[in-house]
């Protein structure tokens, strides 16, 4: 049997105000979106969740499910489903305000994924991020541990508390990624390689760092690559993010670098083969910020 890839985090819904005065809801949150992401371009996807079964829950129910998005754990551990409320910039990006509950009921057992993912609020938000970081822990062993910071410092907060939670995920990973406002946040002394090394000396061995229309970097022990981003008339930057993280790790798994196995050999990806995953990652990005909302590209829409 073919291994997959368990996504671990928050779902919720993006009740979304847009700049013409229209509002619309969307189902996501950080990790749906990478679940979902992962499950279009065509991966087997397991997903520990939670959300309740009220109106917001049945439509994320509705999204993973017919995205092919299995569910890893019983998702009834929260009264009531999360809502970001996003409001939408004339420049398309998004400021958000939130009412979230993040619990997470025990994972079902499964074949060992090939690649663990967690980020966002799920990893550093108590109750539940204690319960990821001890699942993480628990399979490091046999895959690739994958932490995309996305930091909400208007729910987190800043400074020392985030920072230790972060840090502590970061120890755990072996692929970080970040945005230039993420690394704002934690490490606002510091530019932006000096951060991502920050990151890095602490155990990965990558750090990718996003910067909307100012591409992306790949910090990793030996080098730093940087791709453009790709040119395209922006609906809304929701869920841009998470695709780009979904996409890089669909790249890594058709390079066959994904794996415990193949944990220090992430560290010694040459600068073309970084090119050529950061490149898929940005054009699977801008197909998501062409369009409302978190909707990732299925792989036939990949440029």
């Amino acid at each position: 049997m073919d291994r997959d890839v368990l996504v671990v985090g928050e779902s919720l819904v993006d009740i979304v105000n847009a700049a013409d005065g229209e509002t619309k809801e969307y189902a996501g949150g950080s990790a749906a979106n990478v679940a979902v992401a992962l499950a279009r371009l065509g991966r087997t996807v397991r997903f520990a969740t939670s959300f309740a079964d009220d109106e917001h829950g049945r439509l994320v129910a509705e999204h993973l499910s017919s995205a092919g998005v299995t569910l890893a754990s019983d998702p009834g551990a929260v009264s009531r489903t999360s809502t970001a409320e996003a409001t939408i910039g004339v420049d398309g990006a998004a400021d958000y305000e939130f009412d979230l509950e993040w619990r997470l009921n025990q994972v079902e057992s499964g074949p060992d994924p090939l690649v663990v993912h967690t980020c966002s609020l799920g990893a550093v938000l108590s109750p539940g991020a204690d319960d990821v970081v001890a699942l993480l822990e628990g399979l490091r062993e046999v895959a690739t541990i994958s932490y995309d910071v996305n930091a909400r410092p208007a729910i987190t907060g800043t400074g020392p508390d985030l920072i230790d939670r972060v840090e502590r995920m970061a120890a755990i990973a072996d692929l970080v990624k970040a945005s230039d406002e993420d690394l704002e946040a934690i490490y606002p002394q510091l530019d932006q390689v000096k951060a991502a090394r920050r990151l890095l000396s602490l155990g990965p061995r990558a750090v990718v760092v996003t910067r909307g229309g100012e591409g992306a970097l790949w910090v990793g022990p030996d080098h730093v690559v940087e791709v453009d981003s790709h040119t395209v008339e922006v609906a809304d930057t929701i869920g841009a993010g998470d695709t780009f993280g979904a996409a890089l790790l669909d790249a890594l798994w058709d390079a066959g670098q994904l794996g415990a196995d193949h944990r220090e050999a992430l560290g010694a990806l040459d600068r073309e083969q970084v090119e050529a995953i950061l490149s898929h990652a940005a054009g699977a990005a801008a197909v998501t910020v062409s369009r409302p909302g978190a909707d990732p590209p299925y792989r036939h829409e990949l440029p």
